[in-house]
């Protein structure tokens, strides 16, 4: 007998992102504790560790060739998340995200047969100049950098995982690369936090930790078994709005008309170049394998 899903596939990838927008959103309250680097390292460990507690790390399959992804990507993984808190910390969220979304958007255009894909690259950059505002003269150049900074480890991420992605499948990825990710953050997150972590801010990280990475990932993974590439890919482009959503709501963060028109260039750059980014297909894994496949930078390109 077979049961019929009574919930759209759409909803669970959308919940994925505001699951990932709201965590971060809710992380700046951590960060004022323990630093950026300090909030992702603690919440890149607790994610690790419930990784490894439902799926157990492929260690016995990985080859050879997949230790330099496994690493590239953990190490790409908690550069980016590092980054991205310390970006948010100084900047508007939804700034910060349209801002990161400038590298999957790349990756996308290259990855693209047609000249014309280069142009949406072009165009959400028009929109982060709308977000950000240049000639009021108060852009925060740190934390525009550091937004550059995820938006280069965001790239990397869809690369490594795509690599990765073509030989395993599942979370037991995730349990592989989770860890070097908190490693990575370690370096500068411990001397960050150092002192400084109590059992509230253990407490509140744990639950930022669920939210992300652990959610998200379990969201899109059900909504990829029912959703085509293409259809996610373009639902992903909706994450900037949704990050100006939640700055509005949670941080109450209000933007204005131009950075509004700034969104939605972001929105549409995004959906445009997913619809001409697409990939052949990856190969098809010789036998049953565990890696991270569920997470929609993975997607963009197909």
């Amino acid at each position: 007998m077979t049961h019929r899903h009574t919930t759209p596939a759409w909803t669970l990838a959308v919940g994925a992102m505001l699951s990932v927008q709201l965590g971060s959103a809710l992380s700046l309250g951590v960060m004022d504790a323990i630093g950026p680097a300090g909030t992702a390292w603690l919440r890149l460990s607790i994610g690790a560790v419930i990784f490894i507690a439902i799926a157990r790390p492929p260690l016995r399959t990985l080859g050879r060739n997949d230790i330099p992804v496994v690493l590239g990507l953990g190490v790409s993984t908690g550069v980016q998340t590092v980054a991205f808190l310390a970006a948010i910390q100084r900047l508007p969220l939804g700034t910060s995200v349209a801002i990161e979304f400038l590298g999957p958007l790349t990756v996308a255009a290259i990855g693209s047969h047609s000249r014309r894909a280069l142009a949406w690259p072009t165009l959400a950059l028009a929109g982060v100049v709308l977000l950000t505002e240049p000639w009021h003269g108060r852009v925060n150049t740190i934390g525009v950098t550091c937004a550059a900074l995820a938006a280069i480890g965001w790239a990397a991420y869809i690369l490594l995982t795509q690599r990765l992605g073509d030989r395993f499948t599942g979370l037991g990825g995730l349990s592989m690369t989770v860890p070097v990710a908190a490693a990575t953050a370690a370096t500068v997150g411990i001397p960050q936090a150092a002192g400084h972590i109590t059992l509230p801010v253990l407490a509140a990280t744990a639950g930022l930790a669920l939210l992300l990475p652990v959610l998200p990932y379990a969201l899109e993974l059900l909504a990829l078994r029912r959703m085509t590439h293409l259809a996610f890919g373009t639902l992903m482009a909706l994450e900037p709005a949704i990050g100006v959503l939640l700055g509005l709501l949670v941080l109450h963060q209000h933007p204005r008309f131009a950075q509004g028109i700034g969104v939605a260039l972001v929105v549409l750059a995004g959906a445009a170049a997913q619809r001409e980014g697409q990939r052949a297909g990856p190969r098809e894994p010789s036998a049953p394998r565990d890696a991270p496949q569920a997470h929609p930078h993975l997607d963009l390109l197909g």
